[in-house]
């Protein structure tokens, strides 16, 4: 009796997590790109206290006639940023220079690029019902 109780309560658990997250929306971020080479990685982040340290979700690109696209799923609705960068040497991370410089070009939601690391304030943007398609550029 136990067995099935369990069995009942896992199954229950299951449907309840596949129903949270198909309520999510849909993010296609599109990526202009010069180079075929590598490939391009994209963090969504779901709050200033994770920005640039723990993606909510992470997505690769593909690069094909001149640009990367890759689609975020099941996002809810709320304030997020993203973060990318042409991981050129297709080592799965950032490489920088000795002195702290990027050797890889990146990019940042809304296009904001400014001196220093991106800001949260400058990157984040709403998410809604609707399916958003963003361009990134680099």
């Amino acid at each position: 009796m136990k067995t099935i109780i369990t069995l009942a309560l896992l199954i229950t658990t299951f449907i309840m997590k596949a129903q949270v997250t198909s309520e999510g929306t849909t993010i296609t971020v599109m990526v202009p790109i010069q180079s075929s080479k590598g490939s391009v990685l994209i963090g969504l982040y779901d709050s200033q206290e994770n920005f640039l340290k723990k993606p909510q979700q992470t997505v690769e690109g593909i690069i094909k006639n001149g640009k990367a696209t890759a689609t975020f799923t099941n996002v809810l609705e709320g304030t997020y940023g993203i973060t990318l960068f042409h991981d050129k040497n297709s080592n799965k991370q950032m490489d920088f220079e000795p002195n702290g410089m990027p050797k890889e070009p990146y990019g940042v939601s809304n296009n904001v690029m400014s001196f220093g690391p991106p800001q949260w304030e400058t990157a984040k943007f709403e998410v809604g019902k609707k399916a958003l398609e963003l361009e990134i550029r680099m």
